[in-house]
C-alpha cells in the first residue's frame, strides 16, 4: 500500500498545480472528508465502494459557518442514491490524507496541495486548478487527463463516438434538420465517461460548457455560470458495471408498458378524427401490426400558430374524442397526444393561467411573455407547485378520457429568455432542467392519481437522471436524409451509455421532402434493433407503413412483423435495462474495452448481448466491412453462416434486412406476428439456439409479466423462463426451467425450440429422457417441448 501512495504522490506533481491554494485542516466524522483550504472547503463523501462524491465550497459561501457542511447545497436535481457508511476508511500522513474504498482512492496532498483519484493503483485522474473563478459570470472546475483516454458523454451529439478534442455547450437546443454532425441538441448532460473506465458527474444544473480538452492540453475543464461546485467520480469493472453504477446513483428507468415496444403511427400531424380512424384502419386491412397512435398539433388547433396552449380537443374536428379513443383501446391501440409547455396568450388557456399564477413571471411578478415561431408565448412555471399542479390536472383528465402516453415537445424549452424568473431559479439556472422536471411532474401523478399505469412520456429534453422518470427520449427533428441516418447510432449508443437506455429517432427521417424509399426502408430495418420503433416525418411525406406504395408497404411490413416477433426477447432487455441500467443498445467496445480501434466505432453494435447489428446509412450498399468480437463466434441471422471470433469480414448485403448476427450459444426467444400487443402470449412461443461446439456453457432468460403493472417484478408478479446449454464431445443438453413471482400465475408453455447449426451431427434426440423418432433432421431442428410449472424440462442432443 506504501508504493501505491508514493505513485500517487509522484503522479499529482507532475501536473501543474494550484499554487495558491493551501492545506489548513481536516476532519473525517459522519462519513464525510472536510478539507479546509485557504480559499474554501472540499466535502468528500462516498456513496458506496465505486462511487464518490466532492463538492467545493469558496470562502465567500461559507464565510458565516463554522463548517462548509452547515453552508453546503445538498440539493441535486440527479442524485437519488442515499451515502452508505461503511464503505470507507481514512487514513493520514504529515503530507497526505487518504480516504480508500474497494474501488475508488482519494488522496489529498497537503503541500503542494491537490486531489487524485484512483482506482486498484491505476491513476484516473486529478484535479488540476480545481475550482477557480474566473470573472463575474464563470466558475470552472479542471481536472489532468491523460493522453490516451477516449472520452464519450456530454448528452445527445452527433460529433463522433470519441467526443475528446470538442468544446460541448451545455444548453439544452433544438437542431433543426441536422444530419451528420450536430455539436448542441436537445439532451446536455454534464458527464464525461472515459475509456479507463470512470465518469465525471458534474452535479449541477445551471447552463455552462464541458471542454474535453479542446486546447490538447489534457485537460479536462467543466465552467458554468453559477450553482454547486460538485462532481461525483464513479468507476467500473466493466463497461456495463460503470452504467450501472451511474444508473445507481441517478436512477434506474421504470419498465415501459409493454406496447411501447411495437409500432407507432406517427406524423405531423392527423388532422381530424376521421384521418386518425381511417390511418389505423389501413393498418388493420393490410394486416400491420400497430400499438399506438400519435396526435400531433392539430388536436387542439386547426392551424400550427396561435392555438399552442388550448390544450384541449378542437371539437370541430374531433367531434367526439372520447368515442374515437374508446373504439382504438377496443381495438389494443393506444392514442398518444402532443403538449407543449407554451401557453400562448392568444389560446384558450392564457386568462385562466394568468388567474392562477402558474406561469413564469418578469422581474416585476408578471407573467413573461415573448414571440417566437408558434406565436406570442409564457410557459408553465412546474417548479412551482401550483404550476406543477395545473399541468398535472390537464394531463388527468386526459388519461380519464382514456389516452394512453404523454408526448412532452419543445421542452428544452425551446425559446426561454434569460429574464424569465421561475420558482425553481433563473431561466439560465433551470433551462436545463425544465423537461426534465416536466417528465417528473407526470411520472408523479401517475403515481398518485393512476398507481397500476405504466406512463409512455416522450420528451425531446432532458438532464442527468431523467431516465427514472419513465422518460423516452427520441433524437429531434432529423432530416430525412442519408447523411440523418448516419448519426443516429451515435447518438443513441452515446445516450444510453449515459442511463437514457430508450433514445431513438424519427424512423425515416422528419425534416424535409426529400422522397426515397430506400432510405426509409434501411431506417425502419435499423429499427427494428433500436429502443423504440416509431416512423414519424412532416407531412409531405407519408410516415406510416400503412401508407406507403404496395411495393414499399410490403417491403416495411417485414421489418414490423419481425419488431413483434421479437418482443420477448426486446422486453426482456427492457427488464435488464430496469434492473441494471444496461442499455439496449451498447457499442463494440463495452466487451472489448481495451481494443483501441473500437473506441470510435458506432455503425456496429450490440443490440442487447446476443445480437451484433449494422445498419447500412449510405444508398446502393451492396457490401460492407464487418469487425466480428473475438468473444465468440456469430451466426448470420438470416442464411445461418458462420463467422469466426475476431475476424474482420466483407458481407454482402441484402435490400430486404441489415446484415444481423447472432452471438454463438445464444437464446433467442421469439413468437409469430400479432397485430398488436393485446394478443401477446407466452402460451406458445419459439426459442431459437444457435450451437457452437466452441461454446461450453451458456444461459439465457425471458422475463415476462402483465405488461402494465408498474414494479411488477417487485410486486413479484412476474415469471421468468431460464435456458441452460451444455456441450460436449458427445452431446447437447438444454434445460428449460420457469420461476414466478408469489403473485403470478404461470402457465405450461409450448415451447417450439429451434436448434441452429446441429441437424449435421445430431444422431438421437431426447425430450425429457424419451426419445424421439425424426424421419429427417431439418435445419434448424425443431423439437417441440411442454414447458411445465415446476418441473425442468431437458432437450438431450446426441452426436
Amino acid at each position: 500500500m506504501k508504493k501505491i501512495y508514493i505513485l500517487l504522490f509522484i503522479t499529482s506533481i507532475s501536473f501543474a498545480q494550484n499554487v495558491n491554494r493551501k492545506y489548513i485542516s481536516h476532519s473525517w466524522k459522519n462519513n464525510i472528508l472536510e478539507v479546509k483550504t485557504s480559499d474554501g472547503s472540499y466535502l468528500i463523501k462516498p456513496y458506496s465502494d465505486k462511487i464518490v462524491e466532492t463538492s467545493f465550497i469558496p470562502n465567500g459561501d461559507a464565510s458565516n459557518s463554522e463548517s462548509a457542511k452547515q453552508s453546503f447545497n445538498p440539493n441535486s436535481h440527479a442524485v437519488v442514491k442515499t451515502a452508505e457508511k461503511g464503505w470507507a476508511s481514512f487514513t493520514k500522513t504529515d503530507n497526505s490524507l487518504t480516504l480508500l474504498t474497494k474501488g475508488i482512492t482519494v488522496v489529498i496532498n497537503k503541500s503542494p496541495f491537490k486531489i487524485t483519484y484512483s482506482n486498484l493503483g491505476k491513476v484516473l485522474l486529478s484535479e488540476k486548478m480545481g475550482y477557480t473563478k474566473v470573472n463575474d459570470s464563470t466558475e470552472t472546475l479542471s481536472f489532468n487527463l491523460d493522453n490516451s483516454e477516449a472520452l464519450y458523454g456530454g448528452g445527445a451529439r452527433a460529433l463522433g463516438m470519441n467526443r475528446r478534442g470538442n468544446r460541448l455547450q451545455l444548453y439544452n437546443r433544438a437542431h433543426y434538420g441536422y444530419e451528420t454532425k450536430a455539436e448542441l441538441m436537445n439532451f446536455c448532460i454534464p458527464l464525461v465517461m472515459s475509456s479507463k473506465l470512470y465518469t465525471v458527474h458534474f452535479d449541477n444544473a445551471a447552463i455552462g460548457y464541458l471542454d474535453l480538452d479542446s486546447q490538447k492540453n489534457n485537460t479536462l475543464t467543466y465552467e458554468t455560470i453559477s450553482g454547486r461546485k460538485t462532481y461525483q467520480i464513479i468507476v467500473g469493472d466493466s463497461w456495463t458495471d460503470l452504467v450501472s453504477n451511474y444508473t445507481d446513483l441517478s436512477g434506474k428507468q421504470p419498465l415501459l408498458p409493454r406496447w411501447a415496444l411495437g409500432n407507432f403511427s406517427s406524423r405531423f400531424g392527423y388532422h381530424n378524427q376521421d384521418e386518425v380512424e381511417n390511418t389505423i384502419r389501413k393498418f388493420e386491412d393490410n394486416k400491420i401490426p400497430v400499438d399506438a397512435i400519435i396526435l400531433d398539433l392539430y388536436w387542439f388547433g386547426k392551424g400550427i400558430k396561435n392555438t399552442m396552449g388550448n390544450l384541449d380537443w378542437d371539437k370541430d374536428n374531433f367531434p367526439n374524442p372520447d368515442k374515437m379513443i374508446s373504439n382504438l383501446n377496443a381495438k389494443g391501440v393506444k392514442t398518444i397526444l402532443i403538449t407543449e409547455p407554451f401557453i400562448l396568450t392568444t389560446s384558450s388557456k392564457w386568462k385562466e393561467t394568468v388567474d392562477k399564477k402558474v406561469l413564469v413571471t418578469d422581474k416585476t411578478g408578471k407573467p413573461a411573455t415573448w414571440d417566437f415561431y408558434f406565436g406570442n408565448t409564457s410557459v408553465v412555471d412546474i417548479f412551482k407547485p401550483e404550476g406543477a399542479s395545473w399541468f398535472w390536472n390537464v394531463y388527468k383528465r386526459l388519461i380519464n378520457q382514456g389516452v394512453g402516453g404523454m408526448w412532452g415537445d419543445l421542452g428544452e424549452p425551446e425559446v426561454f429568455p434569460s429574464k424569465v424568473i421561475t420558482a425553481g431559479g433563473k431561466a439560465d439556472e433551470v433551462h436545463n432542467i425544465y423537461g426534465h422536471n416536466w417528465a417528473k411532474l407526470i411520472a408523479d401523478g401517475y403515481k398518485k392519481d393512476f398507481p397500476t399505469q405504466r406512463p409512455f412520456i416522450l420528451m425531446r429534453a432532458g438532464y442527468s437522471g431523467s431516465q427514472r422518470y419513465g422518460m423516452v427520449p427520441w433524437s429531434g427533428d432529423v432530416s430525412r436524409s442519408w447523411g440523418g441516418l448516419q448519426s443516429q447510432m451515435e447518438i443513441a449508443l452515446q445516450m444510453g451509455m449515459q442511463g437514457l437506455g430508450y433514445m431513438h429517432s424519427d424512423l425515416g427521417g422528419f425534416a424535409g421532402d426529400y422522397f426515397d424509399n430506400e432510405l426509409y426502408l434501411r431506417w425502419l430495418q435499423y429499427g427494428v434493433f433500436n429502443p423504440i420503433f416509431r416512423p414519424h416525418a412532416q407531412e409531405d411525406v407519408a410516415s406510416e407503413v400503412a401508407r406507403k406504395d404496395i411495393t414499399t408497404m410490403a417491403k416495411a411490413k417485414k421489418s414490423v412483423e419481425l419488431r413483434y416477433q421479437l418482443m420477448p426477447y426486446n422486453y426482456t432487455l427492457s427488464f435488464d435495462n430496469n434492473q441494471k441500467g444496461t442499455p439496449l443498445m451498447r457499442p463494440l467496445f463495452f466487451e472489448e474495452p481495451n481494443n483501441p480501434a473500437l473506441t470510435t466505432v458506432a455503425g456496429t453494435y450490440f443490440w442487447g448481448n446476443n445480437f451484433l447489428v449494422t445498419p447500412i446509412t449510405k444508398s446502393g450498399v451492396t457490401s460492407t466491412e464487418i469487425y466480428f468480437p473475438k468473444s465468440n463466434n456469430w451466426f448470420d441471422f438470416y442464411t445461418n453462416e458462420k463467422h469466426l471470433a475476431g475476424t474482420t469480414k466483407t458481407i454482402k448485403v441484402n435490400e430486404d434486412y441489415i446484415p444481423t448476427f447472432v452471438r454463438g450459444g445464444s437464446f433467442i426467444p421469439m413468437i409469430e406476428t400479432i397485430q398488436n400487443t393485446s394478443n401477446y402470449s407466452l402460451d406458445n412461443f419459439n426459442l431459437h439456439y444457435y450451437f457452437d461446439e466452441s461454446v461450453a456453457h451458456s444461459n439465457g432468460m425471458l422475463y415476462n409479466d402483465d405488461g402494465v403493472t408498474p414494479n411488477a417484478f417487485e410486486k413479484e408478479q412476474y415469471e421468468a423462463v431460464h435456458f441452460s446449454s451444455d456441450t460436449s464431445a458427445k452431446s447437447l443438453i438444454i434445460k428449460i426451467a420457469t420461476v414466478s413471482g408469489r403473485n403470478y400465475t404461470s402457465k405450461n408453455k409450448n415451447v417450439s425450440v429451434f436448434i441452429h447449426n446441429i441437424s449435421n451431427k445430431a444422431k438421437r434426440i431426447f425430450v425429457n429422457g424419451q426419445e424421439q423418432v425424426y424421419k429427417r433432421f431439418s435445419e434448424p431442428l425443431q423439437v417441440n417441448v411442454n414447458a411445465a410449472i415446476g418441473p425442468l424440462s431437458e432437450i438431450k442432443i446426441e452426436y
